[in-house]
């Protein structure tokens, strides 16, 4: 056989054909010479000297020097020959042998079947371990001893106490026995319909909180009766933690181990919160029907069921001081009535209820008044409501939840002068005992609302507010947002606008009109000519997208100025709130700009209208009081933005939990903002708020009525207060579907009211009395601004109405908020007129178009508007204004969720 398809030899006492040779040398007498020795080729393989005890050892197969290795006659990883690439044997034999030693590459990061099945049952028993030790720490919570609400103690400005409450319907336990069947059966087929079988917990609903806390999401609580009775007792600790909720696991596991089912349904029952103060099923009855609990019928069952979702979104009482757009009476009412049939159809479905009893309950049932605490009447009530809400609305701040709120404990110390709120309320019941008889004139003195506010513009405190009537009767807080429109009190905010940006060129190029503007002298001439057709910052006419024009019209179909431009400077048209000058200055600067210029002022962005019309500069909006008064004092405070706030600082048994810090922005450089100021004393000195008059003092403010005479203001203010005050007729009774605003025509025995007159006179009154003791301050003397505008007629152009500027509201009728068309467009021909060119008339279109005529007698707004929210306004010499005021707030707290 030839030398290369011979056989490898065997390295010597290698494997067991080396043995055998060994046995059969030795039976023989003879040694086996080394294969080694043989000079073949195959002598070279696998040959590796190793210095181990001085003798050189040969391997002649990869396996034979594995085995050496093992045995510990191999080299370290590294050398070359058979063992590279791999890890030395240990030196003595590990517990774990990770990484494995006998593996090359990515293998020896492979852990063995024996070391991963080790590690899952050491994973496992220690969760074992931890869950035994978890359960036997835990104890069953006791809802006596637990879960007792305290009151909050409510402090007026000056210190002293106005009002503890919070705590007044504490917990009274009642047994199983006392909670009727259907209440029962109603939690339990809305809630865990398995209650009776389950044991206690819900998996899925455990891995969604923990889930949803890990990505640092909102918790969603226990979602079994078990889990939600053990969370409601453990009201020491509220903490949405993961330490928290394994507790709760714990303690559930251990409560529905070792209690009976009806005695953790009655804990349940007992302990739960149903909002109003309310914890328990006891309170509750009480709380919304005045009875106790046994006595509640199926329909009375299913609702307090629902409410039990979150009284906030569930109380039909609606909760707007916390969520003004989401808890309104109308959404709360829709929201609890749907909760309270799914309740009775479930309850039916799993033949806890027959349908013929639950057939009589399709409506909701009639709940009390939620103020029953005769300590929360009169203005109590809404300054309470309006702490309140400041503290939960500002929980990142304040760090105090709802439901911490609730269970008391709090010192709180507002910014309410006692003296200004009651002086404000006397103001109020003045001109109404006088002036309104709802007895004697009921089709035009019914339903009258009175609303207000005071704000300091040197730190944005509320110091007093006007809900209503009483808190415990009147449970809208008039004083924030009510959806009455403002009117023309949003003159100043178009004046300010074009003194801080200008008026864009209308000769400029109009990409590039943004840039190139004019800031404006109080000197500025502006047409007060009646059914001015209104006019693109171009000099086209302006049209919305059907073609239709605007003619705006001034109250009493009157032109100011004198023939044949009627040219008048923005004093006087600020003076006598002549509409057609503000509506063409704000299309001058840009509805955008106006609307910047109210919401840099304070305002929030989501009271204000819609710009697609030009009418937004005659106040179609609805701030609230709170946010009028605020705004105004950025003025009074040379341009310093201050937002409105109602708490100071809040204490506990663990010292100050929060301090209130005022941050101020420059709205407006102190140029601008007093030179509004000034204008607007003229307004009070000889124009339509001559009522609003006070002996010594200097006052700016301004009048405010909207179309079809639904709502009246003055807004006014001193160096040391501002004050808004608003009027408004608005059915009180949350039973009457589809409320609307009322017109006031001949309310309080007048042809119609105006902020000229009953809202001016309460002004008037209460600034007196509220500023006694205070030495007058005068308000700083402005510097001139800008430049005059329209001085001379511009010369005639010819431009095309397409050629408007890209970022003006009212250029683009298409934007996101859409606006019901006019009702009778007409649609014209291209103007021909030059910029401002007021002496130029096209053909008159008798009034028709997106301004339409005056239809309304005095009525100072622009029919055929638009939209039904459209308005307009407003006084002559005599104080009279107008506007449009229909609308439904959509503002948060003070219009919005601050303050």
């Amino acid at each position: 056989m030839s030398e290369h398809r011979r056989k490898p030899p065997q390295p010597q006492g290698g494997g067991r054909a080396a043995a055998r040779r060994g046995q059969s040398g030795s039976s023989s007498g003879r040694r086996a010479a080394p294969r080694g020795a043989t000079g073949s080729p195959s002598d070279s393989y696998g040959s590796d000297s190793r210095d181990s005890g001085g003798e050189d050892h040969t391997y002649g197969s990869r396996a034979e020097a594995r085995r050496a290795a093992q045995r510990g006659g191999g080299r370290r990883a590294g050398s070359t020959g058979p063992g590279r690439g791999r890890a030395a044997p240990p030196g003595k034999k590990r517990i774990i042998d990770y990484p494995r030693h006998d593996k090359d590459g990515w293998r020896r990061w492979m852990p063995s079947w024996k070391l991963a099945t080790g590690l899952c049952i050491a994973f496992f028993g220690s969760m074992v371990a931890a869950a035994g030790i978890g359960y036997a720490l835990v104890s069953v919570p006791v809802v006596a001893e637990t879960a007792t609400a305290q009151n909050n103690v409510y402090y007026w400005a000056d210190g002293k106490q106005m009002v503890a409450t919070g705590g007044e319907r504490n917990r009274q336990i009642v047994n199983l026995e006392q909670i009727p069947k259907a209440m029962q059966d109603a939690v339990i087929s809305q809630e865990n319909k398995t209650f009776y079988e389950d044991s206690g917990i819900d998996p899925r609903g455990i891995a969604r909180a923990v889930f949803n806390m890990a990505r640092g999401g909102d918790t969603q609580g226990g979602s079994t009766i078990t889990q939600q009775y053990v969370k409601n007792a453990m009201l020491d600790d509220q903490s949405q933690t993961f330490t928290r909720k394994f507790k709760e696991i714990f303690v559930s596991i251990k409560v529905g181990a070792t209690e009976d089912k009806d005695d953790i349904l009655e804990g349940y029952l007992n302990s739960a919160y149903y909002g109003r103060g309310a914890y328990g099923i006891q309170a509750a009855a009480r709380a919304y029907f005045d009875k106790d609990a046994l006595e509640l019928n199926e329909g009375e069952c299913a609702f307090l069921s629902a409410v039990l979702k979150g009284a906030t979104y569930y109380d039909p009482a609606g909760a707007t001081s916390i969520d003004p757009v989401g808890a309104t009476v109308e959404a709360n009412t829709k929201r609890a009535l749907t909760q309270m049939q799914d309740t009775l159809d479930k309850m039916v479905e799993y033949d806890r209820l027959d349908p013929a009893t639950r057939a009589r309950y399709t409506k909701l049932p009639k709940v009390q008044n939620p103020r029953s605490n005769t300590a929360l009447s009169g203005q109590i009530g809404y300054l309470v409501d309006l702490a309140k809400a400041y503290i939960v609305n500002n929980s990142e701040e304040t760090g105090i939840t709802a439901n911490q709120l609730e269970q008391g404990g709090y010192s709180i110390h507002t910014t309410f002068s006692r003296k200004k709120v009651e002086e404000l309320e006397k103001a109020v019941q003045k001109v109404y005992k006088e002036n309104i008889k709802p007895e004697e004139r009921p089709e035009t003195d019914t339903h009258v609302q009175f609303g207000g506010a005071s704000v300091n513009p040197a730190t944005g405190a509320i110091e007093a507010i006007y809900g209503g009537t009483d808190a415990t009767k009147h449970f809208t807080n008039n004083a924030d947002s009510t959806g009455a429109q403002v009117g023309s009190t949003f003159k100043p905010y178009v004046l300010a606008a074009a003194m801080k940006w200008g008026v864009r060129d209308p000769g400029g190029d109009p990409v590039q009109a943004q840039d190139e503007r004019t800031k404006v002298s109080e000197k500025s001439l502006y047409s007060g000519k009646n059914k001015l057709k209104i006019k693109e910052y171009d000099g086209s006419v302006w049209q919305n997208e059907k073609g239709e024009q605007w003619e705006q019209v001034n109250d009493g179909d009157e032109s100011h100025g004198t023939p044949p431009d009627y040219k008048i400077d923005l004093r006087e048209a600020m003076q006598f709130s002549v509409n057609s000058a503000f509506v063409q200055l704000g299309v001058d600067v840009g509805l955008d700009k106006v609307k910047a210029s109210a919401v840099d002022s304070g305002l929030l962005e989501s009271s204000l209208a819609g710009t697609n019309y030009p009418s937004f500069s005659l106040g179609t909006s609805n701030p609230s009081a709170i946010r009028m008064a605020g705004s105004y004092a950025t003025f009074a405070a040379s341009g310093e933005q201050r937002d409105p706030f109602s708490v100071k600082k809040v204490t506990s048994k663990d010292g100050t939990v929060y301090t209130h810090k005022t941050q101020t922005e420059q709205a407006f450089t102190a140029l601008v903002a007093d030179n509004v100021t000034d204008i607007l004393t003229t307004v009070v000195e000889d124009g339509t708020g001559t009522n609003a008059q006070l002996e010594g003092r200097e006052v700016a403010g301004k009048t405010g009525t909207t179309d079809g005479n639904k709502s009246a203001w003055f807004v006014g203010y001193t160096p040391q207060l501002s004050t808004a005050i608003s009027m408004f007729r608005y059915p009180d009774d949350e039973t009457i579907k589809n409320r609307q605003f009322l017109e006031m025509y001949g309310t309080g025995d007048q042809e119609s009211i105006h902020g000229a007159s009953f809202p001016s006179e309460i002004w008037a009154d209460y600034m007196e009395d509220a500023l006694k003791g205070q030495k007058p301050e005068p308000f700083p003397t402005p510097e001139p601004i800008g430049e005059i505008v329209n001085d001379t007629p511009s010369p005639t152009a010819t431009p095309s109405p397409t050629e408007t500027e890209e970022e003006t509201p009212s250029a683009s009728p298409t934007t996101s908020e859409p606006e019901t068309e006019p009702s009778s467009p007409t649609p014209t021909e291209t103007d021909t007129c030059g910029p401002f060119d007021f002496n130029c008339e096209e053909e008159d279109t008798g009034g028709t178009g997106s301004g339409g005529t005056d239809a309304g007698g005095t009525d100072g707004g622009v029919t055929n508007s638009p939209t039904a929210s459209e308005s307009e306004e407003e006084d002559d010499s005599q104080g009279n204004d107008n506007g449009n005021g229909n609308g439904n707030g959509n503002g948060a707290l003070f219009g919005g969720p601050t303050g």
